[in-house]
């Protein structure tokens, strides 16, 4: 059957299609562009299966990687007591310092290369991009359990500061940001809930691994505590084979011809069109803010009731922020699930009460009127960690998610890395622990105020399909238009068409055609109803 009777037949079922006018006019050198094409349709149109048997052992693995990461991030109080002890011991008058900025580089780590991750994701694949994660959190614990010795030689913190703070923190990187995009594969309806979850792995870690490193460190010293983590961070290793992407890879952006090859390669790494959504813009900017002294609490909590209630369990607040930051996760996650609830405004009223219960803690001076405070401290803690995956979704889609949040993250590493050590220096200069956490609870308060501005900025819209229909229909899209400023150059190419010279291009035929004209004058065609 010739082009024309195919045509023909399909114009003739117009009447029973209530389908747009969709004509698309391509090159006969165009083949590649159009895979693009329907491989950028077809990406669209996935819809993730919600659940499954897969589904929920990713979901678990997942649950278990973010609890070995950021327990081991977030109890480093009980390594930090031990380390700082015998670096006193040793007549380092540095102490504290020296000793937080070992976790302080792990976090910072953590988050900086949180970029490298989401590109990496990328070009990767989840799976390799977090077993490469798993050999380096357990490489780094290694070593660094080999230079700790007893009594412990105070130049060998250097040495601690590459393994177990930038081998482990990067590692722990490349495996964290998987964690999270691997969920928006096999989840959408219940994306909240389900990132609640498995965030949620890193608060019961955090309330299980103090009492159990403190234990092994104080019976079997702290070179076999550092073992102990090496351990539990190599099931990462494991965990990584179960995640198996079922969306397909972002589409290969094409090259600009009249941009330098630098720029081409560089487009090809980074989704630069997350950074042209205003909103994710405003967003990425007041998270850094707020989490400026995020990790205060968790790193100097341990010393500050050591200090102010030393009859009291010094554990005990880090768990309960902990188990309280696991249950509110669960909780803002599936409330962050409901129809019209506002992601963004759950995420201030977080971060307003961080900062206020951080401001607090120093000012009680009674033990119960503290738990109080980390409990809601936690609580709001939870709250902001369960909303980061679904927002960066709603931000930036299922292509744009792992570098929306890797940059993301990587923004706030430069905050979260220096707030322990500085609040460290307060420290050993006024030898109160009143001013750091003042100090540390007031960028929260300030990063909730900036993402008011979310509210005032709007992203490029996108044409619906109202705005389509109301369009007037074009005889020839602009890319038949900037093809053909090219064919023309040569006489070898012929022009795609339609019609001779003079007709109307179907301009009411319910179909979408792509028209194809090789050089020997043979036409090549497909088509679908829209």
């Amino acid at each position: 059957m010739t082009f024309e009777n195919n045509l023909e037949s399909l114009i003739s079922h117009k009447d029973n299609n209530n389908v747009n006018n969709h004509v698309v006019i391509v090159p006969a050198n165009a083949d590649k562009e159009v895979n693009n094409v329907l491989k950028n349709e077809s990406a669209d149109v996935y819809e993730p299966p919600d659940g499954s048997f897969r589904g929920y052992a990713v979901m678990i693995s997942a649950f278990m990687c973010n609890g070995i990461l950021f327990g081991i991030i977030n109890t480093y109080s009980v390594i930090y007591l031990s380390l700082q002890r015998q670096l006193k011991e040793s007549g380092d008058e540095l102490a504290s310092s020296k000793a937080s900025l070992v976790g302080s580089l792990t976090i910072g780590a953590t988050f900086f290369f949180s970029p490298v991750s989401g590109i990496l994701v990328d070009k990767l694949g989840l799976r390799t991009t977090t077993f490469l994660g798993g050999i380096l959190t357990t490489t780094g614990m290694f070593i660094s359990s080999l230079h700790i010795n007893t009594p412990f030689e105070p130049e060998k913190v250097s040495i601690l500061y590459v393994s177990y703070g930038l081998m482990f923190g990067t590692g722990a990187a490349l495996a964290y940001t998987p964690t999270l995009a691997i969920l928006g594969h096999y989840f959408k309806k219940k994306m909240g809930i389900v990132n609640g979850f498995v965030t949620a792995g890193s608060s019961v870690f955090t309330f299980l691994m103090p009492p159990f490193l403190t234990e092994i460190e104080q019976q079997y010293g702290l070179k076999n505590c550092l073992r102990t983590m090496m351990v539990m961070s190599s099931f990462i290793i494991l965990f990584s084979i179960i995640y198996k992407p079922l969306q397909p890879p972002p589409p290969k952006k094409p090259e600009k011809i009249n941009k330098s090859r630098c720029y081409n390669v560089t487009r090809s790494i980074i989704n630069f069109d997350n950074w042209k959504r205003k909103k994710y813009v405003v967003w990425a900017i007041s998270i850094p803010v707020a989490l400026f002294g995020y990790f205060v609490p968790y790193v100097h909590i341990g010393k500050f009731i050591e200090e102010k209630f030393p009859e009291n369990n010094k554990n005990l607040p880090l768990m309960c922020i902990g188990i309280a930051s696991g249950i509110g996760r669960l909780v803002f996650g599936y409330i962050s699930d409901l129809p019209r609830v506002d992601r963004i405004l759950l995420q201030q009223i977080s971060f307003y009460f961080i900062g206020l219960m951080t401001i607090f803690v120093p000012l009680t001076s009674n033990y119960n009127l503290l738990l109080l405070a980390v409990l809601a401290l936690g609580i709001f803690d939870g709250c902001f960690i369960s909303l980061l995956g679904p927002i960066a979704y709603d931000f930036c889609g299922s292509h744009g998610a792992a570098q929306a949040i890797g940059f993301l993250l990587g923004l706030c590493s430069f905050g979260l890395t220096i707030g322990p050590p500085l609040a460290g220096e307060l420290y050993d200069s006024t030898q109160s622990y009143t001013l750091p956490f003042i100090i540390a609870g007031i960028p929260p308060i300030i990063g909730a105020t900036l993402m008011f501005v979310i509210r005032c900025v709007q992203n490029e819209r996108k044409p619906t399909k109202e705005s389509k229909e109301a369009q007037p229909l074009q005889p020839m899209p602009q890319i038949a238009w900037s093809k053909e400023k090219i064919i023309q150059k040569g006489n070898d190419e012929r022009r795609a068409t339609l019609a001779a010279p003079g007709t109307p291009l179907l301009k009411s035929y319910p179909i979408s055609i792509l028209v194809l004209q090789s050089n020997d004058g043979t036409r090549k065609y497909s088509y679908s109803y829209m």
